[in-house]
């Protein structure tokens, strides 16, 4: 059993942890290292139990979780692998894994090392930022090195608890994916918001971009300070995207260039049915839930009708998001459940209580 608990970093990641966990069960004790500012404002809160003075203090814990940037983690990890006990677990959350991974096979820790990486986050950072939903339905990636390892089950117990799905990579593999589906997108988005931000004749091109834009370019808003280590650590592989990115483009170019709209269109429907494989209802790319799509009419308690409608008959909505809005007519909700009997059973209900159901 892990009772205690150390979090190295209450950013947003570390914070949203130590929120979740809290929630879910407050008889986890939990210290943790940060700014001062930072630990009074979350030991108000009653995030956290503790005040680390040092990252060493936190091998007094079961378990230890490190939510700095990447080199800053790296340091830390280092000075504590050492000084592990037996089969006292030390854990990450960056965005790079092959780095950590290889320190750990230098060393003769009488720990355990796992690497982890949620795929969840906000473009803006810091504990004020935190959220103990954060890791609801998100895929929450660790490292394949330990995965038979049944000392690791408590770990595993703690990110479900999270409301994340864990699944395993190596971590090569790990960096390999992650560049092409979190490191190029931030990229691309920082391109996309530089290359747009025009102005002619005084018009600022910014002032017509419609939702779509938005959406793309959201992840733009984050902290470089984050992303730095995580740029020259994976360096290799993001190029790697990058190119590959880059010939596309190129080609697409090629395409629009010479008139060939019939292979352009081969392209867009190409990316059109490959889209539709990425699941709608996670937050990462691999563990899909069920849908059902629900039209409301637009009327006060409407939406309260359906959670309490769907409560009473015990059925538990693990996401739920609205899709389409027309103010004085109604709008279309995404209601998501864990298995394909569930979302079934709540169509069912909501049917015949008078929704319109797809």
């Amino acid at each position: 059993m892990i009772n205690k608990i150390s979090i190295i970093g209450l950013g947003l990641i570390g914070g949203s942890i130590a929120k979740s966990l809290k929630n879910t069960n407050p008889d986890f004790y939990i210290s943790a290292y940060d700014k001062s500012e930072v630990l009074e404002k979350a030991l108000s809160d009653k995030t956290i139990d503790h005040k680390l003075e040092s990252p060493e203090q936190s091998l007094q814990s079961d378990l230890i979780f490190l939510c700095l940037p990447v080199d800053e983690s790296l340091k830390t990890f280092e000075d504590l692998i050492p000084k592990l006990r037996e089969d006292q677990i030390i854990t990450d959350v960056c965005g790079v894994k092959s780095i950590f991974q290889d320190l750990w096979n230098r060393s003769d820790s009488k720990g355990i090392y796992i690497g982890g990486h949620p795929m969840t986050g906000k473009e803006s950072s810091g504990y004020k930022n935190s959220d103990p939903t954060l890791f609801e339905n998100s895929v929450y990636i660790l490292t394949d090195t330990e995965s038979k390892n049944q000392k690791i089950n408590p770990l595993i117990e703690i990110i479900s608890k999270l409301g994340a799905r864990v699944t395993f990579l190596n971590p090569k593999v790990h960096d390999i994916v992650i560049a092409s589906v979190s490191h190029l997108p931030q990229l691309i988005a920082v391109s996309l918001i530089n290359s747009a931000s025009l102005k002619e004749n005084d018009i600022n091109f910014f002032d017509f971009a419609a939702g779509g834009f938005r959406d793309m370019t959201r992840i733009a808003s984050s902290d470089f300070e984050i992303w730095k280590s995580v740029l020259q650590h994976n360096s290799k592989n993001i190029i790697y995207a990058m190119d590959n990115f880059i010939n596309d483009l190129q080609n697409m170019k090629k395409l629009i260039t010479s008139g060939k709209s019939n292979s352009v269109l081969e392209n867009f429907e190409s990316a059109r049915v490959k889209r539709d494989e990425i699941p709608r209802n996670t937050k990462g790319f691999i563990t899909s839930l069920f849908d059902i799509f629900v039209y409301v009419k637009d009327e006060p308690g409407v939406l309260a009708k359906l959670t309490s409608l769907l409560y009473e008959n015990g059925m538990n909505i693990k996401d739920i998001e609205l899709l389409k809005v027309r103010e004085g007519t109604g709008g279309t909700f995404r209601v998501a459940f864990e298995n394909e009997d569930v979302s079934i059973s709540a169509k069912n209900i909501l049917i015949s209580a008078g929704f319109i159901v797809n």
